[in-house]
């Protein structure tokens, strides 16, 4: 079996011209990044289409191969005729250097440039750096001129897109020296990685390049001496920083390793922020084709709450199915098989295991009010006990469990999930329903969360997240999504509750106030902002020979 890599580096790429011929488009409504990358800038957008949104179980250290199976699906429909364009979300080089690799798909379902898409691409994640940096400059520069706004406390970041646990808290200071009026300070200042930054999340959000300025303007930099928010409009900053930006809001496009059209756009984390990719890209897709493949991070209680809950009240769309993935090797491991005879038949331990699938199908079917399909990475030690066991088990929900091939078969291994999808959406269905109600106060929408999604008995709150909700509220700040920042590994707080944990509360350790994202953000349990590179990260494994040919990128 050749290596992603090699796959990618492999594969005879079609001119980016003739991809968006498929889309409609023609030289004039593309911007080149060369031969297989354009940009796309749609100045109307009509959202029509048909709406697929992939998300899976809580992950394990087998992994589920989410992306690769929306990048197969998306394959497997166009191989049945299908007008169809997938809209993912961009890969971080925090992940792509450290452990958990790029995000590009795997075997022979990928996008391509596969490269290109993991590290600089089209040179998003950078501007939004610069962005992000640029208000941090701003904010210290008034400081250091004399304070006119009073700032007694920064609650912005500056951000990097890489994995340094160095600089999670750092000391920054400006001398003065001679300067008149200016005066010598320090204080203490932290990084977060550019994929956990306010400002990926306001571009992923952002309608428009107005919204995206009228965002950047509101968000909150810090308080004054009198507790009141200062925000970035307040420096004059947001004309600047959209500037910076102005590109980086287009969606891009590239292409599957079977020429269907795809658009890598934006990339929050989902246990950190929203965990989709940008709302432009989603509207450019849905514009373009007659199906529209999403996909959202990590597990469907972090990526998918979010995207139902938050995105799609944001910008007006419901999916008309929802692709839930698993794999046999990660339900026994949900069920507390050992990691090392994965490969041997247990059915017991994928009986004890299978309760987290249910739990996500019942969620997207009974909180969500939207069909569901199962999706299961097919694996060759999959015995057909299991495979019996599985199905049985997704049938009495009422949703088709499909065993897919998309890794080694690419689209052909998923045209039968792509019929399964397309009866879904064919069906119709009444309007989708939401786990919380936006008028509700924070309180309420987070233990609505917690009961309604994770399964669990409500949430509790420290002294100092319930000082924040109270601060936040006496603003007459209202109406806001809420984004739980939790581990990925469990429906709970708690990464060693596998399966479908009960009777837990969540702790709520924190609330943050975005006001730019305009959401809310409840901090449970410990959530890095700035990862750390393993003990071992993939950057060793990472090489380039003197032609310039690429290997250990995966």
């Amino acid at each position: 079996m050749l290596s992603d890599i090699e796959i990618a580096e492999s594969c005879k790429l079609k001119d980016v011209r003739e991809i968006a011929r498929k889309l409609g488009l023609d030289e004039d409504g593309i911007e080149l990044y060369g031969k297989y990358k354009a940009k796309i800038d749609l100045k109307k957008v009509n959202p029509k289409s048909k709406l697929i949104l992939v998300t899976a179980i809580n992950p394990t250290a087998s992994g589920e191969g989410k992306t690769t199976v929306s990048i197969g699906l998306a394959d497997g429909m166009a191989k049945l005729g299908k007008s169809v364009c997938l809209a993912l979300r961009e890969p971080s080089l925090g992940p792509v250097f450290g452990i958990k690799g790029g995000a590009a798909g795997g075997g022979y379902a990928q996008v391509v440039p596969m490269a290109d898409i993991n590290l600089h691409f089209t040179g998003d994640l950078h501007a939004i750096t610069a962005a992000n940096n640029l208000l941090c400059a701003m904010i210290d520069n008034h400081i250091f001129r004399g304070n006119a706004l009073k700032i007694k406390e920064v609650y912005f970041r500056r951000c990097m897109d890489m994995n340094d646990r160095a600089l999670r808290d750092v000391t920054i200071s400006c001398e003065a020296g001679t300067m008149k009026g200016c005066e010598s300070y320090s204080r203490k200042e932290g990084f977060e990685i550019t994929a956990a930054s306010e400002i990926m999340a306001v571009l992923c959000l952002a309608l428009d390049l107005a919204d995206l300025k009228r965002r950047i303007g509101n968000i909150v930099v810090g308080i004054d001496e009198n507790g009141g928010y200062v925000r970035a409009s307040s420096l004059h900053a947001e004309g600047a920083m959209a500037t910076l930006l102005k590109d980086a809001i287009k969606p891009n496009l590239v292409q599957t390793l079977e020429g269907t059209p795809a658009i890598v756009h934006g990339g929050p984390f989902a246990n950190i922020a929203h965990g989709c990719n940008s709302v432009r890209a989603t509207y450019t897709a849905m514009t373009l084709a007659d199906y529209a493949v999403t996909e959202a991070g990590f597990g469907a209680d972090l990526g998918a709450e979010k995207f139902l809950d938050t995105k799609c009240r944001v910008a007006g769309i419901q999916p008309d199915c929802v692709v839930i993935v698993a794999t046999v090797k990660a339900l026994k491991l949900h069920g507390g098989a050992d990691k090392a005879a994965l490969s041997e038949e247990n059915v017991p331990a994928l009986r004890a295991g299978l309760p987290n699938l249910l739990k996500h199908i019942e969620n997207i079917k009974k909180v969500y009010n939207r069909p569901a399909v199962v999706a299961m990475n097919r694996f060759a030690t999959d015995t057909q006990a299991e495979i019996d066991e599985v199905i049985a088990a997704c049938r009495d929900t009422g949703a088709k469990a499909v065993f897919t091939d998309v890794f080694m078969k690419g689209g052909e291994g998923g045209k039968e999930l792509a019929r399964a999808v397309i009866e879904e959406c064919g069906r119709g269905g009444a309007a989708m329903s939401y786990a919380y109600s936006l008028e509700d106060d924070i309180k309420t929408k987070i233990n609505d969360i917690v009961k309604n999604v994770y399964g669990g008995k409500g949430a509790e709150f420290t002294d100092e997240a319930k000082r924040k909700i109270a601060e936040i509220e006496s603003k007459g700040i209202k109406g806001l999504p809420v984004i739980i920042a939790k581990t990925q590994y469990s429906l709970s707080d708690d990464a060693a509750k596998l399966s479908r944990p009960e009777n837990f509360t969540v702790k709520v350790r924190d609330i943050i106030y975005k006001g730019g994202a305009e959401f809310i953000v409840a901090v449970a349990g410990s959530v890095m902002l700035m990862p750390g590179l393993g003990k071992v990260p993939s950057a060793e494994h990472i090489d380039i020979d003197a032609d310039g040919n690429i290997t250990g990128l995966s």
